[in-house]
């Protein structure tokens, strides 16, 4: 059986990074579609797996989170007259967690927007953390429960609650946004410091995902078609988030201003953790299914 090399393995990784598509992938390369998204899977389970391990004991003082929406196979509305729709077919939330000072993402979860999901969500945030933070999350009602029932009185958390009016530009097209006219602080547990109370760097996450994402980009063909192949394509741009690509502003990657690696990853890092991984899986004869996973 033919394998792909590591530099191979490490080109192809790097433009699915940096948002080019599958099957733009396969004409560049000249390899078949199957091995472009068998990378993708086997790289997506080991960055999930190694950050899981490295994000522990973070010692982050001010935390954003925030959901960015998505969607599998079809749209939510569309799910009905699709053919042959999976379980996981529709809209596809990524919950996201931000450190406001290390920009780095400490925690994901690719799922539902109900309250199920945000307790496992605030659940899995809280756990990483060594010290108590400053939370601050839109004003979606979820958040409420999700946080108590993880942090306790043990967090400084508040709500910033943005209030839309009509665009003026509205009627120029449908997709135009609606225009934030103002915003409510609500505090909710502890005393968070006004002048830290903000989402803006989760939801220029949100922006840095759909950019480097090709499944995220709105309006195009380049939506995922499993779930499963949808978390491992976040498991692998947070990955490269985290640890490759340096960030303008701080000069490192987050995760060496996090204090969580002490130096500069490769693409052929990752490609090492793939090797890594597939050097220890016996050899397995005849049919088999993997399970796939959806909570890091």
């Amino acid at each position: 059986m033919n394998k792909l090399d590591a530099q191979a393995r490490s080109q192809i990784l790097h433009m699915l990074c940096e948002g080019q598509s599958i099957r733009a992938i396969t004409r560049i390369m000249g390899i078949s579609k199957n091995t472009v998204a068998k990378l993708l899977s086997d790289a997506g389970e080991v960055c999930a797996q190694y950050q899981d391990e490295a994000l522990r004991n973070l010692t982050s003082k001010r935390v954003q989170v925030d959901e960015i929406w998505s969607f599998t196979y079809a749209k939510e509305k569309n799910v009905p007259a699709a053919k042959s729709a999976p379980e996981w077919a529709g809209d596809t939330w990524t919950w996201t967690a931000i450190d406001a000072d290390t920009k780095l993402v400490m925690s994901w979860l690719v799922g539902g927007r109900d309250s199920e999901y945000a307790m496992a969500f605030i659940d899995d945030l809280s756990r990483r953390l060594a010290n108590r933070v400053q939370l601050t999350s839109d004003g979606h009602r979820a958040y409420l429960e999700a946080v108590e029932g993880a942090f306790g009185g043990d967090v400084d958390y508040v709500m910033l609650v943005k209030i839309y009016g009509t665009s003026p530009d509205s009627a120029k097209g449908r997709y135009s946004p609606a225009e934030c006219t103002g915003a409510r602080k609500e505090t909710i547990e502890g005393n968070p410091d006004p002048k830290h109370v903000s989402t803006s760097f989760a939801e220029r996450q949100n922006l840095t995902m759909r950019m480097h994402m090709r499944r995220f980009t709105r309006l195009t063909n380049g939506f995922s078609k499993k779930v499963e192949a949808h978390a491992n394509a976040v498991a692998l741009h947070f990955m490269y988030y985290n640890f490759v690509r340096i960030h303008k502003t701080l000069r490192v990657t987050p995760a060496m201003a996090a204090g969580v690696t002490d130096k500069l990853w490769e693409i052929a890092d990752i490609v090492a953790l793939i090797e890594a991984k597939e050097a220890e899986k016996p050899m397995v004869r005849g049919p088999y299914k993997k399970r796939g996973t959806l909570i890091r």
